[in-house]
């Protein structure tokens, strides 16, 4: 059985919560997991272009739990009767032991450095700041309606520094220099 794409219910400005409430499309929910959905495009555009297998295993659970991030995101949390999937919170510690191995082979970081070097690299920056814009209003939406599950926004927040980490490492095995800042 296949479904249409349109729906057409959204024509007039407003969409559905999971749990039916309806609310418009300028809603901080919807912005919030509409920008995870943003951000799993982009770690899907890293995964597309990686070639190191053993960080496209990471990539592929990150995708995943920003599925299901986004579904907690999407939820009504007052009238949602349907049972979502659990947050990994093992990703928190994936994400902290890549960082670790990548800044092992990584030179010390001893200023600031530019977005760029490389189009790979500078594909992990944007992910990185659309990363930060979702913490960013993951930490709006829990000021107004605390979130189920309070390790979303450590995901998101370690994420970013996987996603910094990662443009750095990426760089270093394309040999691609790195632009440092210099204050003036």
């Amino acid at each position: 059985m296949s479904f249409k794409i349109y729906t057409k219910t959204g024509d007039k400005g407003q969409t559905s919560l999971i749990g039916g409430t309806r609310v418009p499309k300028y809603h901080l929910r919807i912005e919030t997991y509409g920008t995870v959905d943003e951000l799993n495009s982009y770690i899907g555009l890293i995964h597309d272009i990686s070639s190191w297998p053993e960080v496209n295993t990471l990539l592929k659970k990150i995708q995943d739990q920003l599925f299901t991030i986004g579904s907690h995101l999407a939820a009504d949390p007052d009238h949602n009767k349907m049972s979502l999937p659990s947050i990994d919170t093992s990703l928190i510690t994936d994400l902290e032991n890549a960082i670790d191995l990548m800044d092992e082979q990584l030179p010390a970081l001893k200023n600031f450095i530019l977005p760029g070097g490389h189009i790979y690299v500078s594909y992990c920056h944007i992910a990185r700041c659309v990363c930060r814009r979702t913490e960013r209003l993951c930490v709006h939406l829990n000021d107004e309606k605390a979130l189920d599950d309070q390790n979303i926004i450590v995901i998101l927040n370690r994420l970013s520094d996987y996603l910094f980490t990662l443009a750095r490492y990426i760089g270093f095995k394309l040999h691609a220099p790195e632009i440092p800042w210099n204050s003036k």
